[in-house]
């Protein structure tokens, strides 16, 4: 098999590079080595910023993202037994969209389905060739059967695991990371959100997030232990440690009912560089990941793929490899503010196992500081709409 573009990977980054190309007129085949309901099964946060939704409507995918999802014009900060509202609409003119990513990949996989293109799930033991070479080429298992599909390139959209940054040669890549000493237990709930806007909370037990996933179904984190396991964790004992770490309002008033879903997830910081070696080239997770507090892992791999997207078309329809040269470059500078960005949420919202009194003082003081200027506001509601691309 043939194509121009093979794209490894059927998450977002890699359904979104492939409807953005389609639109441009360059033909790709996905390789996913899971199986299609598998990958609909991963449940994953869902604050899209004003760039991912534009990208989804310029794909025209995006009618019932409007349909479905929340228009969010700001966030909340809680500490010191106090919320703060952050207006992102006033400040920067601004919103971001809660939309789940289950259902931005539902979409994605529904328009690639219409338009005929190729998907091949089940593809095992997906490996890359010659990929600095001018016939780079993929092979992998179907059915028990080998396969191989040559192109002429390939982005690896395949997740911190997958098989496309290991392509890359130990001599010509760097990588960056910081592993953060604590997790985020979460759990998925058939309840009404305790409030219309998301809820980041610094607190002297730790960090809290309240979020949605609709105006039926919530998102709840609190920070705990990564040597915790959920079923350590009854309901009834999470519920009780949200609440003593939001607000009293925001305690009296959440609405609390089973769990449909719980889970601890790792945070770290990492970063791969360069995102281009030869004929393949990484976006989303496969070059870089954040930890989630600020929302920015599907919004950089969407800005990825619009780099990406842009680079290929100039070189099929104008000839030109400027795009291409410069992808890595263009992508990592706004990765690397995306990280800044996540850095500091964290650092600035968590509570480390060796903080001191002091530094928990240093934090509330911070945080005191950013809600009452305009300013610094302004500098964190832009950063979590989304920097342009």
């Amino acid at each position: 098999m043939r194509t121009q573009v093979a794209i490894i990977g059927s998450g977002p980054a890699g359904l979104l590079l492939g409807q953005l190309l389609h639109k441009r007129g360059i033909d790709t085949v996905i390789l996913e080595n899971r199986t299609k309901d598998y990958v609909l099964a991963r449940v994953r946060a869902g604050v899209l910023e004003q760039g991912t939704v534009d990208l989804l409507d310029a794909v025209g995918l995006g009618a019932r993202m409007h349909r479905e999802g929340l228009v969010h014009d700001g966030t909340e900060l809680c500490f010191d037994g106090r919320r703060h509202r952050i207006d992102f609409r006033e400040l920067t003119g601004k919103t971001v969209m809660v939309y789940g990513q289950t259902e931005v990949t539902r979409d994605l996989m529904d328009g690639r389905d219409a338009a005929g293109l190729t998907t091949v799930y089940g593809a095992e033991g997906v490996a890359l060739h010659d990929v600095a070479s001018e016939r780079p080429r993929v092979t992998y298992m179907k059915n028990g059967v080998p396969q191989e599909l040559v192109c002429d390139f390939i982005a690896g959209c395949d997740g911190f695991h997958g098989p496309s940054r290991q392509a890359i040669p130990s001599s010509v890549l760097k990588t960056y990371e910081r592993v953060y000493p604590f997790g985020w237990l979460g759990v998925l709930s058939e309840t009404p959100p305790v409030s219309d806007e998301l809820i980041y909370a610094n607190h002297e037990r730790g960090f809290a997030l309240c979020s949605m996933r609709s105006m039926t179904r919530s998102r709840y984190y609190i920070q705990c232990r990564l040597d915790e396991k959920e079923s350590e964790w009854s309901d009834d004992r999470f519920w009780d440690e949200l609440k003593r770490r939001l607000d009293d309002e925001a305690a009296s008033t959440i609405v609390t009912g089973p769990s449909i879903e719980k889970s601890i997830a790792p945070l770290r910081s990492f970063v791969a560089e360069p995102m281009r070696h030869g004929k393949l080239f990484l976006a989303g997770d496969s070059a870089h990941i954040v930890p989630p507090t600020g929302a920015k892992g599907l919004n950089l791999a969407a800005s990825d793929v619009h780099y990406l997207a842009n680079a290929l078309a100039e070189f099929y329809g104008e000839k030109s490899s400027a795009g291409i040269d410069a992808y890595s470059q263009t992508a990592l500078a706004r990765v690397w503010k995306s990280v800044r960005f996540s850095w500091w949420m964290t650092m600035l919202m968590h509570r480390f196992p060796d903080t001191q009194p002091f530094d928990y003082q240093m934090q509330v003081s911070e945080l005191d500081y950013l809600v009452n200027s305009k300013a610094a506001m302004t500098v964190l509601a832009e950063n979590y709409v989304g920097l342009p691309f």
